[in-house]
């Protein structure tokens, strides 16, 4: 018995020691050492191929990026499970996507479904697989040589590859996919993009620190003479990623760089360069491949229609002008990518958020960083789309599938915790609403639709009642909503003003700039003044962009001469989008750009109404108002547990306090002399227990038309 448990317990631990060096490890014996690697992907100077019923014919990449989450969760929890996926590849492939792309190692849910839609499947789904470089690493002291870079992309290359191939375990950890991965998705996978959104800071460090390293030579890959020490430790870990694939699984698939405007290899006139801080360059134009290297390489660019638009700023600006005759930088540039490139170029980000925020504008085809209806993103979409097949390029991916609404923006970051964003839906941080697919608060619906249909409203939703007059409230993860009722307004409308009183600390009984009283001290004030002019106002103690950017707007420190506690000034509610929006580069008397965000759209927000406009903040209907305004709005920092901006000049910048209700009351144009009386609503956060349901945007069905079209064409169905 004694020398039986030893033999089994001899065994198990030669299992485990083969499960460990084999699936955690990589360990392997080349049992095929002569057999050459094969495969199915190919390119020449402009052009991808997929080989199909035994020839190679040409293959535009038509893709959707996706990330990993969903409301209530970090992407770092991939919480998506594999139904969730399953359905989501349906719908890829319905709008004419014949490829998706993710950024890192996901947990194996998502391979496991991949491998169940395409098994079997006649037309299946692509994939382009990232390898990702983390975001503390490249920020931090580290050179691109340092191991805890360049070692751990070479390591997670592999990683990527026996995945892929179903030969991987990996341990449960948050920010690490995980699972086992015993799912062989090969056959499907066409490329990998090494490597993100390079820091231009980073490149210029590594090839400060080591002047000497410019040349690489491998089996696969090689640096020319002009290549800088970044490219070359590129086109190491390249190569090695070749060099494993080739001789474990005797396979190879397309290989790209991730690059982005701000490290494009492309030459600007000095004040431009000067202006953007442009310090460095990679150029993929300076690795080679060898003749064993089967599949080719193509140029992976980042490029958005508003930011960074270099071109804009040039004086000559003849060249630019699109085949419609329009004055088109995205199409310039894409166009100057191309020409630089003797390799295949795939624009493997694009797109434009329907957030209600915005950070940058396009200023020559209007295809903004937010405050655009899922119409308009739509139509840019598109628009950049023929753009980019216009330009030469061999592919691209929409950015992006799903919402997400752990997202943060940088004209919007300091007014929100930063630790609490998957909790809430925050519209005015644009960077939240590039998907095609929303996640709209309610587990079916959401609680309210700003239509003009009242029917969800009910008596125990008024605040406040005065005069033939009053105000209901409701709340959920998006919105704050507002009825606004009024006798004899059809017939008779007239200014309205609602005073909302949130924090104690600061507020104004009187608005100056409407002559208006309150009962009590308020710190913001709708005004429904019509289709055009109504908008929401904020006492200029609380003004965040005051606290935040004076020094940008008006050249002077906010905390030098603050405004008092109890200012009657109240100002318009304004986002800041630029530091500097003089085309004159080199000009430095300019002020930065702001918008009005406090301004509000008329229209219909219903998604089911044939009028839709997602942007949509307020509707008459009768006597009626229905109102929804987005929580930041309100300088709510966090919404989940009620939690607001607390006085600027007490903490000289944003510190966070909570509350249980705010003072709602409402006036009339031809009452104003008179005090609005005001009532109070309890506020109740929900903490992290969100309800969402899926909806996919009007967005998504103009891309559809246009993709399906395209894909009718490849196969010589017509247009």
């Amino acid at each position: 018995m004694k020398k039986f448990i030893i033999v089994v317990a001899s065994l198990i631990v030669l299992y485990l020691a083969w499960d460990t060096a084999y699936y955690r490890m990589g360990v392997y014996i080349d049992f095929q050492p002569q057999k050459e690697a094969a495969t199915f992907m190919t390119t020449d100077e402009s052009r991808i191929y997929m080989l199909q019923d035994g020839e190679y014919k040409e293959f535009e990449i038509r893709a959707v990026n996706m990330g990993a989450g969903i409301p209530g969760e970090w992407a770092t929890d991939y919480a998506i499970d594999k139904e969730t996926y399953l359905r989501w590849f349906d719908e890829i492939q319905a709008l004419g996507a014949n490829c998706i792309r993710v950024y890192t190692i996901l947990q194996d849910d998502f391979y496991n479904a991949f491998y169940e839609y395409n098994k079997g499947r006649e037309e299946p789904l692509y994939l382009l697989h990232g390898v990702w470089v983390n975001d503390y690493t490249q920020n931090s002291h580290r050179d691109a040589y340092d191991k805890d870079f360049q070692q751990t992309l070479m390591d997670d290359c592999r990683t990527v590859v026996d995945i892929i191939h179903g030969k991987k375990k990996l341990s449960l950890g948050r920010g690490l996919g995980s699972g086992t991965y015993n799912k062989n998705i090969s056959q499907w996978v066409i490329g990998y993009i090494v490597g993100v959104e390079w820091e231009d800071v980073t490149v210029v460090y590594t090839n400060n620190k080591y002047p000497e390293r410019t040349q690489y030579t491998g089996t696969y890959l090689y640096t020319t003479e002009d290549a800088s020490p970044f490219e070359a430790m590129l086109a190491e870990v390249g190569d090695k990623l070749i060099e494993y694939e080739s001789r474990r699984y005797k396979q190879q698939r397309l290989v790209a760089f991730s690059n982005w405007p701000t490290t494009d290899p492309l030459d600007y006139p000095e004040l431009i360069t000067k202006h953007f801080m442009k310090c460095a360059k990679v150029d993929v134009e300076h690795i080679k491949t060898t003749s064993e290297f089967l599949s080719g390489q193509f140029a992976s660019y980042h490029v958005y229609p508003y930011y960074p638009d270099y071109l804009a700023y040039y004086e000559d600006q003849s060249g630019f002008y699109d085949e419609s005759g329009q004055l088109n930088t995205y199409y310039a540039y894409l166009k100057m990518l191309t020409e630089h490139h003797d390799m295949p170029v795939v624009i493997s980000e694009f797109g434009v958020s329907t957030g209600r925020g915005m950070a940058q504008r396009d200023q020559y085809t209007g295809r903004n960083q937010g405050h655009m209806s899922e119409g308009e993103q739509g139509q840019a979409i598109i628009d950049c789309y023929r753009d980019i097949r216009n330009a030469g390029c061999a592919g691209c991916a929409v950015f992006t599938w799903q919402d997400e609404w752990f997202k943060r923006t940088w004209n919007t970051m300091h007014a929100v915790d930063l630790e609490k964003t998957p909790y809430w839906s925050d519209y005015q941080t644009n960077e939240q609403y590039f998907g095609l697919l929303s996640f709209d608060p309610g587990k079916e619906e959401s609680i309210c639709y700003v239509d003009g249909d009242i029917s969800e409203w009910s008596e125990e939703d008024i605040v406040t009642e005065s005069d033939a007059m009053s105000v209901s409230i409701k709340y959920d993860e998006k919105f704050v909503y507002f009825l606004i009722y009024k006798e004899d307004y059809n017939r008779n409308p007239e200014r309205l003003y609602i005073p909302i009183d949130t924090t104690q600390k600061t507020g104004s009984d009187y608005c100056e700039n409407y002559g208006v009283k309150f009962e009590r001290d308020c710190d913001f004030l709708i005004i429904i003044d019509g289709q055009v002019n109504s908008r929401v106002m904020v006492q200029e103690r609380y003004e965040v962009l005051r606290a935040m950017y004076y020094q940008d707007t008006h050249n002077e420190d906010a905390y030098v001469n603050p405004p008092d506690k109890n200012t009657p000034v109240f100002k318009p509610i304004n986002l800041i989008l630029q530091m500097d929006v003089d085309n004159r580069v080199g000009n430095t008397t300019s002020t930065s750009e702001v918008y009005e965000t406090g301004l509000l759209r008329y229209g219909n927000a219903n998604p089911e109404a044939e009028n839709f406009d997602s942007l949509a903040d307020f509707i008459f209907s009768g006597d009626y108002i229905e109102l929804k305004l987005p929580w930041q709005l309100l300088n709510f920092s966090n919404p989940s547990e009620m939690m607001i901006h607390d006085d600027y000049y007490e903490h000289y910048g944003v510190e966070n306090m909570q509350i249980d209700r705010m003072y709602v009351g409402i006036g009339t144009e031809s009452n104003r002399n008179e005090r609005i009386l005001m009532n109070s609503y309890e506020l109740e956060g929900w903490g992290n227990k969100v309800t969402y349901h899926e909806r996919l945007k009007e967005s998504y069905y103009i891309l559809q038309s246009v993709w399906n079209a395209r894909e009718a064409e490849e196969k010589g169905e017509g247009t």
